[in-house]
């Protein structure tokens, strides 16, 4: 809670904002669970290569999940970034290794994707005025139908430079350990870590200190008022569903880059688990309130509670399935209350 001078000078309490009192909840949700998991359970837990093996297999859905925090945010969902991220792997490796492309076409290819879906969906739903759920579930289709067209088979790339990079680590200083052989194993984390950190990062300042950031709040808050307010809300909304088709593209290529293959198969349900971490970030579905590091703590969340059931013993997919639709309702039930504060102070 915040302290200001009043008009008498002073000092009086200012009251936390739903997205801060929100991030605040999902950072202590997510390191209660990790202490938890670190005291009762133990194991790799203890390990810092255990929390960086989370990024590395999460950094894609990272990114995935800031564009979806986005188009949330201005009261839209994208329901298309699963199969997206499918049709950018497979694009991406048949130019790899079936074209003669290289690293630098296939970033472009990937960008383009992302792009071509972002400025089609985003023209309908802006312009058009369409639900964004129906767009997208046509994106949906439409994506998974390309991802068979251009190849129906799983396979692994062979590019050497593509796995060269792919294979690349980070290596973190006073981060390793002594197995039983009594070797050093020093922790890393890929370079799809980085790069959605940096996204993580750029997207934060963006919806902080940017009028762009500002009008996607307004919009997703209130159309009208916005409107009255001078933003361009059709506009905005466009910008959103293009800035997610560009961060499905950069997240569809970190994807890729961490599986190093090509498959209709990929990024299954990668959409569904982008909103659920969007919403344990702390992002409402009605719109107007949500934060990209609330997204980012969403998505550790989400996996470490996946870690936790698979070490219990409990590796069954419907035992994961529950616990997470238990967590996502803990959280709607939270993100209700934050509503209902708001509502009795007004």
């Amino acid at each position: 809670m915040k302290v200001r001078k009043g008009k008498n000078g002073a000092l009086e309490k200012v009251p936390m904002s739903d997205t801060n009192l929100l991030l605040l909840i999902t950072i202590v949700v997510f390191f209660a669970m990790y202490l938890a998991a670190m005291l009762f359970i133990g194991r790799g837990f203890l390990r810092f290569q255990t929390f960086f093996n989370i990024l590395n297999e999460n950094a894609a859905l990272i990114i995935l999940s800031c564009g979806m925090s986005i188009v949330m945010i201005t009261g839209g969902i994208d329901i298309s970034v699963g199969k997206l991220t499918a049709l950018i792997c497979m694009s991406a490796a048949v130019n790899l290794d079936y074209q003669g492309g290289n690293i630098f076409t296939a970033v472009l290819l990937s960008l383009g994707i992302g792009l071509a879906f972002g400025l089609v969906q985003g023209y309908l739903v802006a312009y058009l005025d369409i639900q964004p759920f129906i767009v997208t579930l046509a994106g949906m289709f439409f994506a998974k139908g390309m991802t068979t067209i251009v190849n129906a088979t799983q396979f692994n790339v062979q590019n050497e430079a593509f796995l060269a990079l792919k294979n690349t680590r980070i290596y973190v200083p006073g981060t390793g350990y002594i197995n039983r052989l009594g070797k050093y194993v020093p922790a890393y984390v890929e370079i799809g870590v980085i790069i959605a950190i940096a996204v993580v990062i750029i997207l934060f300042i963006l919806l902080r200190w940017t009028k762009l950031g500002r009008n996607f709040y307004a919009v997703g808050g209130n159309n009208q008022s916005a409107n009255m307010l001078g933003v361009n809300v059709k506009r905005t909304k466009f910008i959103a569903h293009l800035l997610c088709g560009l961060l499905a593209g950069i997240g569809g290529f970190v994807y890729f880059l961490h599986v190093g293959s090509g498959a209709p198969s990929h990024a299954t349900g990668a959409e569904m688990n982008a909103i659920a971490s969007s919403i344990i970030g702390g992002t409402m579905l009605s719109g107007g309130v949500g934060n990209i590091a609330g997204t980012f703590f969403g998505v550790l969340s989400l996996s470490t509670i996946k870690n936790i059931v698979a070490l219990l013993g409990l590796d069954d997919a419907w035992w994961t399935n529950i616990t997470v639709a238990a967590m996502i309702c803990i959280f709607l039930i939270v993100q209700s209350l934050v509503l209902l504060r708001k509502r009795n102070k007004s």
